[in-house]
């Protein structure tokens, strides 16, 4: 069956770097799309970036100057880099392959 496993999810400091990864299992990877999603408590999960199988890349615009994503089609896994990292990025990550299949999430907390 499918997985999205995510992992790399921690408590930082505001400017910190963090990288988040999650691993695909059961699709043919290099073939589908993936997205990172966040939610933040009490808020609608939002779209944070998407790769293309291509590799093109698409960043919400608000975050296009903090956060990279990138993919390795022989590791099945799809990484999110996100530099100086405000309170507001506090959040559970999310990554899907846009097609109903979703990992389990990991949590984000940026506070002093």
């Amino acid at each position: 069956q499918v997985q999205l496993v995510e992992s790399g999810g921690a408590s930082v400091q505001p400017g910190d770097s963090l990288t988040l990864s999650c691993v695909g299992s059961g699709f043919t990877f290099s073939n589908f799309p993936l997205g990172w999603y966040r939610q933040a408590l009490g808020k609608q999960r939002a779209l944070v970036a998407l790769i293309q199988s291509t590799g093109a890349t698409t960043v919400a615009h608000s975050l296009e100057d903090r956060v990279t994503i990138s993919r390795d089609n022989a590791q099945s896994t799809v990484y999110l880099q996100m530099n100086n990292l405000k309170p507001e990025d506090t959040a559970t990550y999310y990554c899907t392959n846009f097609r109903g299949n979703w990992g389990q999430g990991t949590n984000v907390t940026v506070s002093s």
